[in-house]
Formats: C-alpha cells, sequence, structure tokens
C-alpha cells in the first residue's frame, strides 16, 4: 500500500529546511529546545491518526521520547486510525508477544465497488448496484467468513514474495497472488447498513451499501481481505472504506493517546508510559515470584511451576518488578526473556 506523507512536521518531528540556509544538504536544521528527559522502559499505545504510516508514528514517538529505541507492534495501514502499541527501551522486548495477540476492530465495508487494494486509496475496478442485497443475505455472508478460514492476503500486502514486499511488486506492475493463510475471525457482526450512491462508468449513478461492522481477529487477519471476500460473496464486490482498531490483545483506546495529547507534555518532563509490570500484567497471565525466585530468574534459572498456566507468564518479582518472560518447560517455569538480570 502506497505510504502517506505525514501530516504536519517531517516523520521525524523536524521541520522541512528553510529555502537557502543549507540545511538541506544531508544536515539536519539544528533544533535549540532542550532535550526532553529520557522516557522510562515501558508501554505506549498510541491512538494512530489516518494519514499516517506505523513508521511515522515510530519516528515522532522517538524525538518525544527522546530515545531511538522505539518499536511497534502490529502495523496499521495509512488509512486505518486505533490502537498502535509501542515499545519503549527494554519493553521492545515484549513486542513479539504483543503482536500476535488477538484483535479488535471496527470498520466500514461499501459494497458494490472492487478496487485494486481492496480499500478506498486504490483505483476502482467494478462498480455494481447493491440495493438487492438484503440483510439476511448478509447477515449469512459474515457468518461464513467467522471461525478458522483460509485467507488469501491482500496483494498489497507488507508480506514478502521472494524478498520484495507483495505491495512493492504490485506497485511495479506485477501480477501477484498470495497463498491462503490459517486465521480465526471470532467475530464479524454488522453494525449497521446504510445506503449510498456513486458514479458508474458510464457517468450515472449507483445504488452500493455502507456497511459497519465489528471484528474480532487472530493476528495475520486482513480486514481489507474480509471486506473483499464479504463483497465476493453477496456478487457485488467490495472495499473497505474506514478502519479504526480499538484492541490489541490487552491494550484497548481506553489506555491510548493520540500524538496531540503527547506533544503537549512539557519539554522538561519525560513522557509518561505504562510501567514494564504493569504493561505486562495488561498482555500476559502472572506468575508471582518470592525473592529467592526472582533471583533465580534474574540468572536464567528456572523456577517451579506453582499456578502459572501453560504459554507466556509474566514473572513479577515481590517489589512489582518486571522480572522476564517465563514458560512452561518440563517440570519448570524458563525464561524466554530476562528483563531484570542480576547485576
Amino acid at each position: 500500500m502506497t505510504e502517506a506523507t505525514p501530516l504536519g512536521p517531517d516523520a521525524d518531528g523536524g521541520t522541512p529546511p528553510a529555502v537557502g540556509t543549507g540545511a538541506g544538504r544531508g544536515r539536519r536544521p539544528r533544533d535549540d529546545r532542550p532535550r526532553r528527559p529520557t522516557a522510562d522502559d515501558g508501554v505506549l499505545v498510541v491512538d494512530k491518526p489516518a494519514g499516517w504510516t506505523s513508521h511515522d508514528v515510530v519516528a515522532r514517538v522517538r524525538r518525544l521520547a527522546s530515545t531511538r529505541k522505539v518499536g511497534h507492534a502490529g502495523t496499521l495501514d495509512p488509512m486505518a486510525t486505533g490502537v498502535l502499541v509501542l515499545g519503549i527501551g527494554r519493553a521492545t522486548r515484549l513486542l513479539t508477544y504483543v503482536t500476535g495477540a488477538d484483535k479488535d476492530y471496527t470498520a466500514t465495508v461499501r459494497l458494490g465497488v472492487r478496487t485494486t487494494t481492496e480499500d478506498a486509496e486504490g483505483e476502482t475496478l467494478t462498480v455494481t448496484d447493491a440495493s438487492a442485497v438484503t440483510s439476511d443475505a448478509l447477515a449469512a455472508a459474515a457468518a461464513a467468513l467467522t471461525g478458522d478460514l483460509l485467507q488469501v492476503p491482500s496483494a498489497v500486502s507488507a508480506i514478502k514474495v521472494d524478498g520484495q514486499r507483495a505491495y512493492a511488486r504490485v506497485r511495479a506492475g506485477e501480477h501477484v497472488e498470495l497463498a491462503a493463510r490459517p486465521v480465526t475471525v471470532s467475530r464479524f457482526d454488522v453494525l449497521g447498513v446504510a445506503p449510498a450512491v456513486v458514479t458508474g462508468p458510464d457517468g450515472g449513478e449507483v445504488d452500493v451499501l455502507d456497511v459497519d461492522v465489528a471484528v474480532t481477529c487472530s493476528s495475520g487477519t486482513y480486514v481489507r481481505a474480509l471486506a473483499r471476500d464479504l463483497g465476493d460473496a453477496l456478487g457485488v464486490g467490495a472495499h473497505l472504506t474506514a478502519l479504526r482498531r480499538t484492541r490489541v490483545g490487552g491494550y484497548g483506546l481506553d489506555v491510548a493517546r493520540t500524538l496531540d495529547e503527547l506533544e503537549v507534555t512539557p519539554q522538561d518532563v519525560a513522557v509518561d508510559v505504562l510501567p514494564m509490570a504493569e504493561a505486562a500484567r495488561a498482555a500476559f497471565p502472572v506468575r508471582a515470584l518470592t525473592a529467592r525466585e526472582a533471583r533465580a530468574l534474574s540468572y536464567g534459572q528456572g523456577v517451579p511451576v506453582g499456578d502459572a498456566p501453560d504459554g507466556p507468564v509474566a514473572a513479577i518479582a515481590p517489589d512489582g518488578t518486571l522480572v522476564g518472560v517465563v514458560s512452561r518447560r518440563g517440570d519448570a517455569l524458563r525464561p524466554e526473556i530476562v528483563l531484570a538480570p542480576a547485576g
């Protein structure tokens, strides 16, 4: 998908070089503002604005957090808004687990129009009258796209084909076919339907339908592809016109902050983040450690399983410190990552 130019200042938070200053000759213009204190290690949940790539957001937060060590979990397309989970400092090591979490979305699907990108940023391929689609047919088609599915990702996805992103091959004029992948859609509910009118290829008006939906799905699911498949099932084609991610794992919009809200943090104050332990509690089950167990884990040693469930578990010391992420191996919990090493 073509990346949009970020709104306002450059992606890294600077301003465009002034004409005639020489600032554009490979050197960034000097920023005389005092350096903001470096943010603590932790998780920052951003409500991504439309028109920004996920990389744009990371670049802006690097400046706001005064550190290069910022990463994100789960890319959002430029047109999409909503929850983007960022790790700062040592918390970047938690992002692997967050990326694989299930996600919630709200979206709008336009029935009757197919596009090259399966969303509103692409060129129109076909326009079909969708006014005859009934609510029963719509509900049945959505239900058929719920559960364990084999989904063909969008050709303009970031999936690599022979070492090159699929969207780059599409931009170069290649025909790209991606293999179907197993995904799980646990919710695909129709929230509302509204009639709309678009201009057909002959210049006349064509009746289409805008369908608001709610989706809960596994990592790796493409909501654009769900929109495409919904339209194909109904025989009229479809594309996505709006997408908002409302949850990634244990992180929802209730803890998300906009970039504007972050920008007004006083220059002499570090950007506030979810502390490591709090962030881990939102993403994992917790195994409370004794002081002796915390020390053992800090050396990379295993500890008794106790009441820990299967899968990754946050290991929390008596003082509230996140020691690491552990999982069951044999008869012990052993560290996958250690975040509070001994010494």
